[in-house]
């Protein structure tokens, strides 16, 4: 297990650029909007209708309408309050929106008449603690859900958090169309001479990272909802359980992409669930498992995980290092170049 976390990891931490929001996401939104369940407020019925003409055809410039009109003057109003944000950035929200709509709604999947504590105050995170779950949900949609440092900070806080609270699971997934896009490559948007002391600051951050995910006392459940890459599943050894969707769900490995079923037959993954069951399924599993004696479970945890954390801590010391390392390297400063080369030139 160390050894296939060290190469997949070295292979693929930095090397993956963050995926922009495009077509192909907005019009999912729209089908995923149409799926909703509960209806959306009436303020939030009006938001997501100026940002889609805001999406589709820009800034308002049509006449607004008489006083005695009044849906469409509301509606008008809404639409011009958006001035001259660009079509693409209120295609981003309008994403976003509809993706945080629809994660609320899955989180009632596990039982509506239960009562639900959300956290707001992280960037880039949904927080919510139900039915002895707290759910780790990673939320930068727009960009599918890539890690860029504030997320490793969150991750790291709400671990914090959750290792405290009186929850019996803890369960990582994502917002919207992917579990996570790996590494988000703006982490690395900086002058050359400022190279070292980031590639520095990097390894203590991820080496701290890790070392939260092995230390964590309580059992962790990924819900792999949609693809994932670099960090994302490397860091999936250190889970518990594993569920993963089966349609459209890749895992990036080795430099190639493997589907839920392949990544089952190497371990990686506990289970897999056809698309159209994953939410209700694999979450009404857990609520299962949220019943289960608290103390038992968590000491038959640490028992097991007293056995490799040493070797784990040590593995992950190495691996930080071999990665500043490969950081610093010709090779690496080449690639992140390219890249964002090749970004501004489509700009």
């Amino acid at each position: 297990m160390a050894a296939r976390m060290l190469l997949s990891r070295v292979e693929h931490h930095a090397l993956f650029p963050r995926m922009m929001a495009t077509k192909a996401d907005f019009e999912k939104a729209k089908s995923q909007l149409l799926r909703l369940t509960k209806e959306p407020t009436n303020e939030e019925k009006l938001k997501i209708y100026a940002l889609f003409k805001q999406s589709t055809e820009g800034r308002c410039t049509i006449p607004k309408p008489s006083a005695f009109n009044f849906v469409n003057k509301v509606k008008w109003e809404a639409w011009n309050q958006l001035g001259d944000l660009t079509q693409d950035d209120a295609q981003e929200q309008y994403i976003k929106m509809v993706d945080k709509l629809s994660a609320t709604e899955a989180e009632t999947v596990l039982s509506p008449d239960s009562h639900v504590v959300q956290e707001t105050d992280y960037e880039t995170l949904v927080l919510t603690k139900q039915n002895n779950m707290t759910t780790i949900r990673l939320n930068r949609p727009s960009r599918k859900n890539a890690i860029n440092l504030q997320m490793y900070h969150d991750i790291i806080r709400a671990l914090g958090e959750a290792k405290e609270d009186d929850s019996i699971l803890v369960v990582f997934t994502g917002t919207g169309d992917y579990y996570s896009s790996g590494n988000d490559l703006e982490n690395f948007n900086i002058q050359l001479d400022q190279m070292e002391t980031v590639a520095q600051e990097s390894s203590l951050l991820l080496k701290k990272f890790v070392a939260t995910f092995i230390d964590f006392p309580k059992p962790l459940i990924g819900m792999i909802n949609g693809p994932a890459v670099g960090i994302s599943v490397t860091i999936l050894g250190l889970f518990d359980l594993v569920y993963a969707v089966d349609s459209g769900s890749e895992l990036l490995l080795f430099n190639k992409k493997i589907s839920a079923r392949e990544a089952y037959n190497l371990n990686l993954v506990t289970e897999v669930f056809p698309t159209n069951t994953f939410e209700h399924e694999a979450w009404h599993r857990l609520q299962k498992y949220a019943t289960l004696p608290n103390k038992a479970l968590h000491l038959s945890r640490q028992l097991i995980r007293q056995l490799e954390r040493e070797t784990l801590h040590k593995t992950n010391e190495a691996e930080c290092q071999l990665l500043k390392e490969l950081w610093l390297s010709p090779d690496c400063a080449s690639a992140i170049a390219t890249f964002f080369q090749h970004k501004t030139r489509k700009m």
